[in-house]
């Protein structure tokens, strides 16, 4: 997600007040339903063009925008959700379209909240990062999440048919939004950033690792302890098996990659040769 610098204000503004309802909630089922109405209203403002025009026209008065906004949603969502969308349409957005991303990235972070406090943060950040390498390995799985023309009700019932009952509740209702609102994102990148999100949730990098074998769980702990000291910061693995290297690891830490696979030194040698 990108903001412009009114947006990443207005956001940072809006974050504040969500933390402070947040560290209020009575327990995790408040933060559940708080994540769920929030987006339940990026659906309707990605659908109502003129209602997030409203909500987002800096040239009307802040007074007038959250009036607007209480006489919609008024009764129909929680004084906790009304509270934290009041701090929205109050501040200045670059454009409707940030003011959703906004509201979209509000509902994640509750939602990332209500997981670390259940303690199943690692776990989400896993089943996210798992089912985007299922989905991007399986095209016509992925053809069908992300096909414009099908209905959203199907593609959610789709994927619930593959997670439902094997994931936390938290992955389920990530997912399930992502499929039913993508927003212009492709599934498999939008798992992608969920799990980042998750993983910087819990103040880690993510080292994304191909390897061309099965790493054990000692090779798994070497590996995290070399990349923390190297980094200086703990570094989350999310490792894929792929043979096609033949041998060694591929690893991608942000824009950084180290290429110690057979495969990407006979490339580098090639392209000496051809040099």
């Amino acid at each position: 997600m990108t903001l412009h610098a009114a947006s990443r204000d207005a956001l940072a503004a809006a974050e504040l007040r969500l933390l402070e309802i947040v560290d209020g909630a009575e327990d995790s089922a408040a933060l559940g339903k708080l994540g769920a109405e929030l987006f339940a209203v990026v659906g309707l403002l990605s659908k109502q063009r003129s209602l997030r025009q409203a909500l987002a026209e800096s040239s009307t008065e802040p007074a007038s925008r959250e009036q607007l906004l209480r006489g919609l949603l008024g009764g129909q969502v929680s004084g906790d959700t009304v509270q934290v969308l009041a701090t929205v349409v109050t501040a200045r957005w670059s454009s409707p379209r940030e003011l959703v991303d906004g509201v979209e990235s509000l509902a994640r972070t509750t939602l990332l909240v209500r997981a670390e406090r259940d303690g199943k943060l690692d776990a989400v950040e896993d089943e996210l990062f798992r089912l985007g390498r299922i989905i991007a390995g399986n095209y016509e799985l992925e053809l069908a999440l992300t096909d414009p023309a099908a209905e959203a009700d199907g593609k959610v019932a789709l994927i619930d048919g593959l997670v439902a009952g094997k994931v936390d509740e938290t992955t389920k209702v990530l997912v399930d939004q992502l499929v039913r609102e993508p927003r212009g994102q492709g599934v498999v990148n939008g798992l992608s950033d969920l799990a980042s999100l998750a993983a910087k949730r819990r103040e880690r990098s993510v080292a994304y690792i191909r390897s061309a074998v099965e790493l054990d769980a000692a090779q798994l702990d070497r590996l995290e302890a070399t990349l923390t000291r190297i980094y200086s910061r703990p570094v989350a693995l999310h490792v894929e098996v792929d043979p096609t290297l033949r041998g060694g690891l591929l690893i991608k830490i942000g824009d950084e990659v180290i290429d110690g696979s057979v495969a990407g030194r006979l490339a580098a040698l090639r392209r000496d040769l051809a040099g």
